[in-house]
């Protein structure tokens, strides 16, 4: 994949996005369109993958966008995704088992991979405003790992019926953007953490898995700040670790189910005749 030129206020990086299915689940989103994939359901008229591509290749953040599904075909679903591929914008990189599997094993492919920023393909609402954002943070620190975040009022300002469910600590609630950027090789360790999947504010027992018990507790009593388990957590991984918050209150609403769906196309349909 040839490397495209970025503005001067960006070196280049990767971005790998994780599209593929979650195995032996029916997702609730893709049979609302009998689709394979949650990715290919079309959302105010546009498919999901495809307008998570246009934010990325929007941002001009990136030299090289990756697609980490089960294969190239699922990424030439629409005409203007394939002609991505044809061009050198989008390249296919083929998923595997779980989650840090995926992620690892496209680093194993990928040439010179990182620094890699690794988000979804169902973050439908993220917009080239808030990519660059993340990475503006990103860029101008050195942590080995960085994460972005959207505090609970923030969201819940505009999006009072999210159904998300916000990591409640001591300073507030907050929700994950699915934004996560790796720096340097010692920041691949951490992608662990994602074996069981994620989705730790739905699943607190995978907190307990993933990081241990000091954390777990941390987490459950309210005990500390973000900055503050995200400090132990580091730690714990050995890496360190930059909670990036970004105040769009979209940013953590990902295409999970009917309701985000139902959200999300209202959001993209008042964005569009706002613009038109």
């Amino acid at each position: 994949m040839t490397p495209r030129p970025l503005p001067d206020s960006f070196p280049p990086a990767t971005v790998l996005v994780m599209a593929a299915s979650r195995k032996g689940v029916n997702d609730p989103v893709a049979l609302l369109q009998n689709k394979s994939h949650k990715c290919l359901v079309e959302i105010d008229g546009q498919v999901m993958l495809e307008r998570v591509l246009e934010a990325l290749i929007d941002s001009g953040c990136f030299s090289r966008i990756y697609v980490s599904v089960e294969e190239e075909n699922i990424l030439r679903a629409t005409p203007r995704m394939s002609a991505w591929v044809d061009e050198g914008r989008v390249a296919f990189v083929r998923s595997s088992g779980n989650l840090a599997d995926s992620v690892l094993s496209a680093v194993d492919v990928i040439p010179n991979p990182l620094p890699l920023i690794i988000t979804t393909g169902d973050n439908a609402l993220h917009t080239p405003e808030l990519i660059r954002d993340f990475m503006t943070a990103f860029w101008t620190r050195d942590e080995d790992v960085a994460l972005a975040f959207t505090r609970d009022d923030v969201v819940l300002r505009d999006y009072a019926n999210s159904g998300l469910a916000f990591h409640m600590l001591k300073d507030g609630g907050y929700s994950a953007c699915n934004l996560y950027a790796l720096r340097r090789e010692k920041s691949l360790s951490a992608v662990r953490v994602f074996e069981s999947g994620g989705q730790f504010g739905k699943r607190h027992k995978r907190i307990l898995k993933a990081f241990g018990v000091t954390p777990f507790i941390l987490y459950k009593l309210k005990l500390t700040g973000l900055d503050g388990l995200i400090k132990v957590i580091g730690r714990k991984l050995r890496v360190t670790i930059d909670p990036v918050l970004l105040q769009y209150p979209y940013g953590p609403i990902d295409v999970d189910n009917k309701n985000s769906f139902d959200i999300t196309e209202e959001t993209l349909r008042k964005r569009r005749n706002k613009t038109g």
